[in-house]
């Protein structure tokens, strides 16, 4: 699997987390796909069939934080964090060698709405904190 479909799956596995992948996740999903030449036909079958989570240690640090980035503005991008969201984010920051309080740290920097962007060098810095 590409590296942006690894991402995107990741991404869909935590909008299934909450056993519903509400309509503006998977808007979500899509524009980040579509960013990244997945098309939405793809993307549509990675939504009715996620596969499991790979080995993310082919990741850079530089990619390890952009998916954390996503991962965290998508779990808020519906309006909801769920505990099991939560959860899950912080099982994906240990996959990605970060410690689980990254995800608390970035939640209070990073917005819902993916058009308003947080300053990502200081995001990125502060994320670089919680490296193992």
């Amino acid at each position: 699997m590409t590296m942006i479909k690894e991402t995107l799956n990741v991404l869909i596995n935590l909008a299934a987390s909450d056993n519903q992948v509400s309509d503006k996740e998977a808007k979500v999903i899509r524009m980040i796909g579509k960013a990244n030449g997945v098309g939405d036909s793809e993307i549509d079958v990675m939504l009715k069939n996620p596969q499991p989570i790979g080995n993310l240690d082919q990741f850079t640090e530089d990619q390890k934080f952009e998916n954390l980035y996503l991962l965290v503005q998508l779990m808020k991008s519906d309006g909801q964090v769920f505990r099991s969201e939560i959860h899950f984010c912080e099982q994906i920051a240990d996959k990605l060698g970060y410690r689980k309080g990254v995800v608390a740290e970035l939640s209070s920097r990073i917005y819902s709405d993916p058009t308003i962007t947080a300053d990502r060098k200081l995001v990125f810095e502060r994320a670089h904190k919680y490296l193992k």
